[in-house]
């Protein structure tokens, strides 16, 4: 069976297609203001370079501006050796990608942290623009395939696990109003979503019965009052806005403003046309949804159908084999 992905509006396109990638973040360090000055400007139009003059300033960097792609270090610097000062950076940052300049031969300690994972390469001083530039394009690349390959593994485990639970709410849960929140947390944690509600619905209005996931402590439940839950259930098809400030409607909508929601999807949960719940994402920072995850939550609501489907018969079918046995 080949599965279609619902149709989401227009200005949910609109405003996916506007989210562009980021320059990937660089960090150089060098004591030497000129050499300093040099790579940044070797870097600048392909990286979002960031500049420190010792170990312990970059250290500091790091600590507030968090991962980078590749660290340029000169290797002779005072208070601190570029080889150690990359060394301490391993533990927080392993996938870093971390490149060595030197202007001498230390072959013993730039071996050592080579073999342990510390170092890329080395380059030796003066380097040539060509190479130098060559080696950090590599290194990004294998930054962004380790970061991939990261995220690929995270992803299936969590929709591993978003489809456990929902198997397991189907088998296991014994009334209706007792399955919502078991799923609509494993929905916002798989999604990394600040909120999350699982809301059933009678006719075409919401009803009091729901399920609330919260990343960050209370959560309000405006989903009655809201436009994109009024026309996910009116249309049964998922309504998504991933970037609600800069939406010229939904960015007057009180409830938006006050809880400082700024992205939403909203789906109708459905069995044989009839609208069961509304699942409810919500995110407190402008995101984006890949293909692979709208068609996640498109298959995840077939099964949350299935399994509010048998969570509403579970009492009745509990009771009748409790009389015939």
């Amino acid at each position: 069976m080949e599965y279609v992905i619902p149709e989401l509006d227009t200005t949910s396109r609109q405003l996916m297609s506007q989210e562009r990638p980021k320059k990937a973040k660089m960090l150089v360090v060098d004591d030497e203001p000129d050499n300093l000055d040099l790579l940044y400007r070797t870097f600048r139009r392909d990286f979002h370079v960031l500049k420190a003059e010792s170990g312990i300033q970059a250290l500091n960097t790091l600590s507030e501006e968090g991962e980078v792609a590749v660290i340029i270090s000169d290797q002779r610097m005072p208070e601190m050796k570029g080889t150690e000062f990359l060394s301490r950076t391993v533990p927080k940052f392993p996938d870093t990608m971390r490149i060595i300049l030197t202007g001498f031969t230390d072959v013993e300690d730039l071996v050592e942290a080579i073999n342990s994972g510390q170092v890329y390469k080395y380059i030796t001083k003066p380097w040539d623009p060509g190479e130098l530039k060559a080696v950090v394009q590599r290194a990004a690349e294998t930054y962004d395939l380790l970061k991939q390959r990261t995220e690929e593994l995270r992803r299936s485990q969590a929709q591993t696990a978003l489809l456990s639970a929902i198997v397991f709410v189907a088998q296991e849960s014994t009334s209706l109003e007792g399955s919502l929140e078991p799923i609509a947390t494993a929905f916002g944690k798989n999604f990394l979503a600040d909120g999350c509600i699982l809301q059933l619905v009678e006719g075409s209005t919401l009803s009091t019965s729901q399920g609330v996931y919260s990343a960050t402590g209370a959560l309000d439940n405006w989903l009655k009052s809201d436009p994109l839950t009024q026309t996910a259930i009116a249309s049964q098809k998922m309504q998504v806005v991933v970037n609600i400030p800069a939406d010229a409607d939904l960015s007057k909508v009180s409830h938006y403003s006050d809880s400082g929601i700024q992205a939403h999807l909203v789906m109708s949960i459905t069995l044989h046309g009839e609208t069961l719940a509304v699942l409810s994402l919500q995110w407190k920072q402008p995101c984006t949804l890949r293909e692979d995850e709208l068609l996640l939550l498109h298959l995840s609501a077939q099964q949350v159908a299935l399994a509010l489907t048998c969570s509403r018969y579970a009492p009745a079918v509990a009771a009748r084999s409790a009389i015939l046995a």
